[in-house]
């Protein structure tokens, strides 16, 4: 392929409006596809163009214009609504998406695991709103946390980006931001999760085992509050310390909200405290405790990061002095990317942007983790250009494992985009942007891996709502986990080649469901890139 000429053409005349060289051929590292790049980098008119490859035949037709990503990056944020428990999702705002109030949660059984003197087994508590976790219809401490903590980091990082931004909610007509609007919708039942006498988090909200594909109104099973967790204490302690930070400003819309979380949030710290080794371990407790449980497990082997970010937010809400040497205590030696079962990357996150303000000690941990971000970063863009789909992600083998859209490509993308930000250097943006274009549809399979979106992209994901609704089209916005080469659901899948292992069916959890973690780090991505772009 390489040398060969393409030419640009518009989509509704034809006529040529640009030409090029195809770059060399580029090959994979675990697969026999050969690649070439096509750069017409200087060709930016507005417009709707088809590439034009003689012998290799033409592309689907793509746009150029200012804010291509707007309409993306709104359904993202938007996708949430969709995931609300307990109540309508009205027509005014959801379209042929609506559907009745389910889960009201209003009867929940303590679980004889979660049990104490004050609330016994079987002691009935309310526990409604909050999002659907994934493709079931759960509710999971650990991962709503995480959710929280990178929602809340978007607003922080870009809060005049995002204070504009409306989704049509029920609430866009208050004076809060929609981001924060919805966020509190997921706030707001995490509350409930907190046991008052001590402080203690519950792990997780759920039936015994998953509902099967039917409809939220259709759920009748019993649903339980599960074992307090130090992970759960330490995931809430922190999105609730960086809640008090943001909703003080909005108490026309949420007033004391600051005060309840921060309140809420030391609690739980001082719970984990006193609580190290209360890891969730569901096998374990199954052998002593009733019902079994079977549903998302969000276990953990140590709190370490837990307690990193934790102690770090609490510091920059409090500038207790205590905090800040807990931190310390549990700091990284190199940055990760952040996921669920990994959270140093949020403490790092907000200590670079408090950095400033920070007193001298709290400084030079901010610095730390500046300097090991831009390691990372650095050591991502290596032979990057080289890659078969111009992007950093996506070029080893390993790079595709369940959740990879998520937890390699759009994380990796944030890291890139807070790089450009600490420097201003334009390769960390060029990087973030390929990553981007890897999941809208440059890459092994040709999905944009967005439902609603793109010509190709899922019809059928892992997802309870979608595939009970009655309506052909999945719900729009959502990132689906990614080829996966575990393939731990066990479904066929038309490649065992690492990046075109993922099947749009149904049964396929590993490849192709929904999640809230998934969608927070794509949305923060998103929005993060494009206010990036056009700032």
């Amino acid at each position: 392929m390489g040398g060969k000429a393409f030419t640009i053409r518009a989509y509704d005349s034809g006529r040529i409006v640009y030409q090029g060289n195809l770059s060399d051929i580029r090959h994979s590292e675990f697969s026999n596809k050969k690649t070439s790049v096509l750069s017409f980098t200087e060709f930016s008119q507005p417009g709707i163009y088809l590439i034009d490859v003689p012998g290799l035949g033409r592309s689907l037709p793509f746009e150029i214009r200012d804010g291509l990503l707007s309409d993306l990056a709104n359904a993202s944020l938007k996708a949430f609504y969709y995931q609300r428990a307990s109540t309508p999702i009205e027509e005014l705002y959801a379209g042929k998406w609506a559907r009745p109030s389910g889960h009201p949660d209003d009867h929940i059984l303590v679980h004889s695991s979660a049990a104490s003197s004050l609330r016994p087994e079987g002691t009935v508590i309310s526990s409604p709103k909050g999002w659907y976790d994934a493709g079931d219809y759960n509710k999971y401490m650990v991962n709503s946390g995480f959710t929280l903590g990178v929602l809340l980091s978007l607003y922080e990082d870009y809060p005049d980006y995002m204070k504009p931004i409306r989704t049509q909610i029920p609430e866009s007509t208050n004076q809060t931001p929609d981001l924060l609007d919805e966020i509190y919708w997921n706030l707001e039942w995490m509350l409930t999760m907190q046991d008052l006498a001590d402080g203690g988090v519950y792990h997780k909200l759920t039936n015994p085992e998953f509902e099967g594909f039917i409809k939220p109104t259709d759920c009748k099973k019993q649903r339980y509050v599960v074992a307090k967790s130090v992970t759960a204490a330490l995931d809430f302690a922190a999105s609730m310390a960086q809640a008090a930070r943001i909703y003080g400003e909005y108490a026309e819309d949420y007033l004391g909200v600051a005060e309840i979380t921060l309140t809420a949030s030391k609690r739980a710290f001082d719970w984990a405290l006193k609580n190290l080794q209360q890891l969730y371990q569901q096998r374990k407790m199954n052998e002593t405790h009733a019902p079994a449980i079977s549903t998302g497990e969000y276990g953990d082997g140590n709190a370490e990061d837990e307690f990193f970010w934790a102690a770090t937010e609490l510091y920059i809400a409090t500038a207790n002095p205590t905090y800040l040497q807990t931190a310390i205590a549990y700091a990284p030696q190199a940055y990760t990317l952040p996921v669920w079962g990994n959270v140093y990357g949020l403490g790092a996150f907000s200590l670079i942007r408090y950095q400033g303000s920070l007193p001298e000690q709290g400084q030079e941990l901010a610095n730390r983790m500046k300097e090991q971000l831009l390691m990372y970063a650095d050591s991502a863009l290596l032979q990057a250009n080289q890659s078969p789909y111009a992007a950093p992600y996506g070029r080893t083998a390993n790079d595709f494992f369940w959740g990879c859209n998520s937890d390699a490509a759009s994380n990796q993308g944030m890291t890139f985009l807070y790089a450009y930000q600490l420097t201003g250097k334009k390769e960390y943006l060029t990087a973030a942007l390929h990553n981007m274009d890897y999941l809208l549809g440059r890459n092994a399979t040709g999905y944009c891996y967005i439902t609603g979106f793109g010509t190709k992209s899922p019809l059928y994901p892992h997802y309870r709502l979608s595939a009970s609704d009655d309506i052909e089209e999945p719900i729009p916005g959502f990132l689906v986990g990614g080829p996966n080469a575990g393939r731990q659901d066990g479904c066929e899948y038309p490649s065992d080649i690492p990046d075109e292992c993922y099947a749009d069916v149904l049964a396929s959890y590993a490849s192709n469901e929904v999640a809230i973690n998934w969608q927070g780090l794509f949305t923060y991505f998103i929005f993060a890139l494009n206010a990036s772009l056009n700032g």
